[in-house]
């Protein structure tokens, strides 16, 4: 197994298109490592770099202590699975998970006994004559995963492997994924524009925003502490609420409303004020951090209920008790955990709080 590291890769095509800029992170061996942002962001590039399918412009990669940057594809010791998953319609599972293996030469014996143990592991066993267009979608995903175990890669790399999949499919292959991690104990990076799939999925997550690395963490870490507000926005579902306001005196002044902050910055800043639905709720605790929303739909979800609305001219929106009776039109006072807020600079959109 093996850790992976980008040390200032940059992937330029031409002078005036450079998708990858300056990234630098290091995987650690054995890690579930998610690569997410907005399509065109650079993250499959990245991916593509390590698996040797893109050259590298500036910059180094490396699996354990190997720069890979002018290793073959196939001498890099890693397995990728794509999107589309790539199965040759011609063949049977078993010939399509023994395959690459034939291609390294490797006796018939080997080969049986790699893809029945991986076959048994994804639960393909009752499948392995059957051609790619006789299984569902999932099983067309298991038999692409599979072909990437047998070959005992230090490295898996997965490039979008759930978009093909319907949401409760892709719920059950999300949850599969990380069996697998765990049973395989090997490096897994993978690439997704989804954020539900990286906080639910990843050890870390690596975010990017037009070719640029924004942030590293644990999903924790980033949800609770994003570092711009870029981060702030992508993460998180419904996406936090962001308020212009300005700073004076141990507070926050806004069109609607003012409340005070957990730390107290310079007055006069001008910025934005961000605070995730579920800080906004039913509770009032501290008059001096209500709010008063203007109702305009009613989100009921069984064990939620979202409030979208007004508060003095922003829109707001509160996670609430389900249990709380409200209707569209209606004006509620709610309340504000100001321990959950955030302050981003009105210049450079960093986070201050």
């Amino acid at each position: 197994m093996a850790s992976v590291t980008y040390d200032h890769v940059v992937k330029r095509y031409t002078a005036d298109l450079t998708v990858v800029k300056d990234f630098n992170v290091e995987i650690k061996d054995k890690e579930f490592m998610v690569l997410v942002g907005p399509s065109g962001c650079g993250k499959s590039t990245a991916l593509r770099m390590l698996a040797g399918l893109e050259s590298i412009s500036e910059g180094q990669i490396r699996i354990g202590e190997r720069v890979v940057n002018d290793v073959a594809a196939k001498d890099r010791d890693i397995a990728m699975v794509f999107q589309s998953y790539a199965l040759y319609p011609h063949m049977s599972v078993y010939d399509n998970m023994a395959f690459p293996l034939q291609m390294q030469h490797m006796k018939k014996p080997d080969i049986d006994k790699r893809v029945k143990n991986a076959s048994r592991i994804l639960g393909l066993d009752n499948f392995l004559q059957r051609k790619p267009r006789a299984l569902s979608g999932g099983q067309r995903q298991r038999v692409a995963l599979g072909r990437a175990i047998v070959r005992n890669p230090k490295v898996f790399l997965l490039d979008e492997p759930l978009s093909n999949l319907d949401a409760k499919l892709r719920g059950q292959t999300r949850i599969e994924l990380q069996k697998l991690h765990r049973d395989l104990e090997t490096t897994f990076i993978y690439v997704t524009h989804d954020q539900v799939e990286a906080m639910t999925m990843g050890d870390r997550i690596a975010i990017m925003n037009a070719g640029i690395l924004q942030q590293v963490g644990t999903p924790g870490d980033i949800y609770d502490h994003p570092a711009n507000l870029f981060v702030a926005g992508f993460i998180g579902s419904p996406t936090m609420n962001f308020v212009p306001a300005t700073a004076q005196n141990g507070s926050a002044k806004a069109a609607g409303f003012e409340v005070k902050l957990p730390k107290s910055l310079p007055a006069g800043k001008k910025g934005t004020l961000g605070f995730r639905p579920e800080a906004v709720t039913d509770r009032v605790t501290d008059e001096g951090n209500a709010l008063q929303m203007k109702v305009d739909v009613v989100e009921r979800l069984g064990s939620d209920q979202f409030l979208y609305g007004q508060v003095g001219g922003d829109s707001v929106t509160a996670r609430v008790d389900p249990r709380m009776k409200v209707d569209p039109g209606d004006t509620v006072k709610l309340g504000l955990d100001t321990r959950s807020l955030h302050f981003f600079d009105s210049e450079t959109e960093l986070a201050l709080l």
